[in-house]
């Protein structure tokens, strides 16, 4: 867990150095971006009319250079053209939730066992070398079952009651680890959209508000602030639907470890009883 904490640690301040770069580049484009304009507002018709046509020709050549951009190159845009203030929180979210899942994913697979063939192998212990062999067998096999079996067959000499019940208290603990994180998921995945629409009502605030500054309506300004605001919520719902898809997920292989915890808790009391190992 301490492991975990410290990787999700590193992964924040990773992505934190990444947005204040991104922010960075953005204000040193928007500062070149203005220092053309002056250059061009105090150059003579002859210079401006060149200026204009070299603005011209360097706007094609970005709408070009924009084509040939790869996928990471373009979400790298669009996160910028987001603003990563709002970004920023979103991407967390999604990095967090995803480390989560991961670690989820890992620790079911490890989980999983052949079920049937580990029933059969407790059997033919207790049938060979009775209740220490099958010990052995269980302590020697991984996941909440065996773990499971170990505690009902370490019980074996006090009766199948108290067999039964230590099967039902110790599979809710084992349930429990099994689940662990998952209120977490749920968290980031209610957050993602959330902090996404909240970006979006921020930006589009902005927008009237430099309407307003203006003084007139500017469809530059009206569909350029709503393009901008809407990619946080973009971000947003892709973010929790990954994450959505990763729950989803999670809780049906939970729900199938369950369902194989307690057939076998059923299996392993018959055939403690079969073999006449409990009274």
């Amino acid at each position: 867990m301490k492991n975990m904490m410290k990787s999700l640690a590193i992964l924040v301040v990773l992505t934190l150095g990444l947005t204040l770069n991104l922010a960075a580049q953005e204000d040193a484009t928007d500062l070149a971006g203005a220092e053309t304009e002056v250059a061009t507002g105090d150059a003579g018709p002859a210079e401006a009319a060149q200026d204009i046509e070299l603005k011209n020709a360097n706007t094609k050549n970005a709408e070009e250079a924009e084509e040939d951009l790869t996928f990471s190159q373009k979400l790298k845009q669009k996160f910028i053209q987001g603003d990563p203030l709002w970004m920023t929180p979103v991407l967390l979210c999604l990095i967090i939730g995803m480390a989560l899942s991961i670690e989820r994913v890992v620790y079911l697979n490890l989980s999983t066992i052949d079920t049937n063939k580990f029933k059969q192998e407790i059997e033919d212990a207790l049938k060979s070398g009775g209740v220490a062999a099958a010990l052995e067998v269980a302590r020697n096999t991984r996941g909440p079952i065996a773990s499971i079996y170990y505690q009902g067959l370490s019980r074996a000499d006090e009766g199948v009651d108290i067999v039964e019940k230590s099967i039902i208290s110790y599979g809710g603990v084992q349930n429990g680890l099994l689940e662990k994180g998952m209120t977490w998921l749920q968290l980031f995945i209610a957050l993602s959209p959330m902090l996404g629409f909240l970006g979006t009502v921020i930006g589009m605030i902005q927008a009237f508000e430099q309407i307003v500054k203006d003084g007139q309506v500017s469809p530059i300004t009206v569909a350029g602030g709503i393009q901008v605001s809407l990619l946080t919520t973009v971000f947003g719902l892709i973010s929790a639907i990954i994450l959505q898809i990763f729950y989803n997920y999670i809780t049906s292989k939970v729900d199938g470890i369950v369902n194989e915890m307690e057939e076998a808790s059923i299996s392993l009391v018959d055939m403690m009883l079969a073999n006449k190992v409990t009274k």
